[in-house]
């Protein structure tokens, strides 16, 4: 069994212990994300039930989180596993799963004092309650240093006003991450840890979304609400670190995201063309156009699935890796989009329609080009990088 496992050991799974994780949370997903998906993104309903059990069956909340302090001790490449494997049957499910793990917990961990870690950790990692992050505003999106949202000190506490938009499990949270200004002018950013409870928080319209619709994305509203002073992170004008810092982990997380939806894609399309659909006496897969849009979307699939492994493989809490994460989510949410259409195409009017889930999958990768930093954003960010080291090298 052990010659068996170091066979299968290799880029995307360099441990026994990423190659079970991968193992379990795929059997999870398969039994569990796939027959709920559909239902939920019809209604637009986001399933707290089957969240909550991510917590207490699969405990893969905090996996980059010290076992020491209750989490799983593991790397962002696990990470990308479980988005990968989960969003092959739920991207929407998925992105909840993301904006607690990756956008609360992991940013709140390394960002956080002992005293705050003692009182919220062990909430958010059992899943008893919800996390997200407050980052994007109705004017402010890709350009943060924009946002409007200001602190301002009272005594023991700090008063918020503002508002943010498109904020994932807004209106199913406990507590979240809210970045904020001290004064309107300010080109500098700080961290708060507001909880729902908290007087004069308030949640402002839910979003009617084209995909992602299992996840719940909805408006914060701060109205004077009330933050105690000692739920300050880090310190004042002091987030614009750790907010870029954790922007890496969540932009190869999308990546993983769009990586499912292609693994997905391929499988619905190998199957149909392959096992089932006939024409003129011939399978499907037989015919010269069919087969182009077959191995394109396989070859750009392996292709992208290589470059964001790499790049998680590579990103710790103090190695910055800007350049690598910008360049994973451009490539790898262009080639679900792609793939995820070549689907549609090959399975024709059954694509087209709810009763295969490629049509879903194509909608749900759409909002990965935009979220966590638009592709338009990226190919800034990477042209930025690279003019800085062509500017410093010989």
């Amino acid at each position: 069994m052990r010659n068996l496992l170091e066979k299968r050991l290799d880029l995307f799974n360099p441990t026994e212990n990423h190659l079970a994780l991968r193992e379990n949370v795929a059997a999870f997903a398969k039994q569990s994300l796939d027959e709920q998906a559909k239902e939920h993104d019809d209604g637009e309903i986001f399933n707290s039930a089957l969240f909550r059990r991510l917590g207490t069956e699969l405990g893969i909340f905090g996996i980059t989180v010290p076992e020491k302090d209750g989490g799983m001790g593991l790397d962002p490449l696990a990470s990308v596993i479980i988005h990968e494997e989960f969003s092959a049957y739920d991207p929407g499910f998925t992105l909840s799963y993301l904006a607690h793990e990756v956008l609360f917990v992991n940013n709140f961990y390394y960002s956080s004092n002992d005293v705050q870690k003692k009182k919220y950790l062990h909430k958010v990692l059992s899943g008893e309650w919800i996390g997200g992050m407050g980052m994007t505003e109705p004017g402010a999106g890709t350009d943060v240093l924009g946002m409007n949202t200001v602190a301002v000190r009272r005594g023991d506490k700090y008063l918020l006003n503002g508002t943010k938009q498109y904020i994932t499990n807004g209106n199913v949270g406990q507590v979240f991450l809210v970045y904020a200004k001290m004064s309107r002018e300010a080109r500098k950013t700080t961290a708060f840890l507001v909880e729902s409870s908290f007087p004069g928080f308030g949640v402002g319209k839910k979003e009617e979304k084209m995909g992602m619709r299992s996840s719940p994305t909805t408006q914060l509203v701060f109205d004077n609400t009330e933050v105690p002073a000692e739920n300050l992170i880090g310190s004042e004008d002091g987030a614009l670190v750790h907010m870029m810092r954790n922007l890496e982990i969540e932009r190869v997380t999308l990546a993983a995201q769009s990586l499912g939806i292609a693994k997905r894609c391929v499988d619905v399309m190998c199957d149909y063309t392959i096992r089932h659909r006939e024409a003129f006496g011939k399978k499907l897969v037989e015919f010269g156009q069919i087969q182009r849009l077959l191995a394109e979307s396989y070859a750009d699939y392996q292709a992208a699935r290589a470059l964001v492994y790499d790049v998680a493989s590579k990103i710790h809490p103090e190695n910055r890796n800007s350049l690598g994460a910008a360049s994973a989510k451009l490539v790898a949410t262009q080639m679900a989009e792609r793939v995820s259409r070549n689907a549609i195409q090959v399975l024709g009017g059954y694509g087209y329609c709810r009763e295969y889930p490629v049509e879903r999958l194509h909608r749900d990768a759409i909002l990965l080009s935009i979220g966590g930093g638009t592709n338009e954003a990226m190919q800034k960010n990477i042209a930025a990088d690279l003019r800085a080291i062509y500017s410093t090298s010989g």
